[in-house]
């Protein structure tokens, strides 16, 4: 991508200040908000930001963008792929659910579910599924995160290792060219690590946010994932590894 003066002003700023606003950046350079809006989308496509609301963050590699940056990142794919994943999920299950945004956006679509026991060691998933008068709730124990609300450790991994779920629906940060599933926190890896030893079906839900980003430490392989929900089509190469793997791969867009 051949970068104008403007975006290269917009990605030095960002670098310095981590992150920028729409109307920050119009009235700084006396242009419209659609001209920024448009300048933050190419800067987005051409992976050097994420976009999120009313702004963007400039993409991280060794630590993640903040929690509500990422709720509002790509909000509406989230919605969809969480209605696909949510319908893929049989009442009476038991559900493993992890820490992440697009996990919060499955538990808001199992609120109509019945009968659901739902093992999660992320508090806000908590949250939203107690408005479930027919859902159970088991909090994994361990050391709470107060970035994101996430139970971390050694204690959230023992409990884990308690139950054999029918179902496990995990986020991750970051999915690299190889099909590696990647995130920022080694306790977090422990945990998801666990969460797909005990689970008969795992489900992994990643906007197309998580392959335009790194992360420095592997969770596991999309061979290990039974179902993949995105919102747009992965690379030739990896969709015919996933083939080969017999990973299902739902387009949710």
């Amino acid at each position: 991508m051949s970068l104008s003066f403007r975006q290269s002003d917009i990605l030095e700023i960002a670098s310095e200040e981590g992150r920028v606003t729409v109307e920050g950046l119009a009235e700084r350079f006396q242009v419209t908000v659609q001209t920024i809006r448009r300048d933050l989308t190419e800067l987005s496509e051409a992976g050097k930001l994420d976009r999120v609301h009313g702004g963007a963050v400039l993409r991280s590699g060794v630590s993640n963008i903040g929690y509500e940056d990422r709720r509002a990142l790509n909000h509406e794919a989230k919605t969809r792929i969480a209605e696909r994943c949510a319908a893929d999920i049989s009442e009476g299950s038991s559900v493993f659910m992890n820490i992440g945004t697009s996990t919060e956006a499955v538990a808001r679509q199992l609120l109509g579910h019945k009968n659901l026991m739902i093992v999660t060691n992320n508090m806000n998933v908590a949250n939203i599924l107690v408005e479930n008068p027919d859902c159970q709730i088991v909090l994994a124990g361990g050391v709470l995160r107060r970035s994101d609300s996430g139970l971390v450790g050694n204690l959230a991994v023992s409990t884990i290792r308690q139950f054999k779920f029918d179902h496990a629906v995990i986020g991750c940060s970051a999915l690299d060219a190889d099909g590696d599933l990647m995130d920022f926190d080694l306790q977090e890896v422990l945990v998801s690590q666990t969460i797909i030893e005990q689970a008969r079906q795992i489900s992994l839900v990643a906007d197309i946010s998580k392959f335009q980003r790194t992360a420095p430490a592997r969770i596991a392989s999309l061979a290990d994932i039974d179902t993949v929900y995105v919102d747009a089509s992965l690379p030739e190469e990896l969709a015919q590894k996933c083939r080969d793997w017999q990973t299902r791969i739902v387009d949710c867009r």
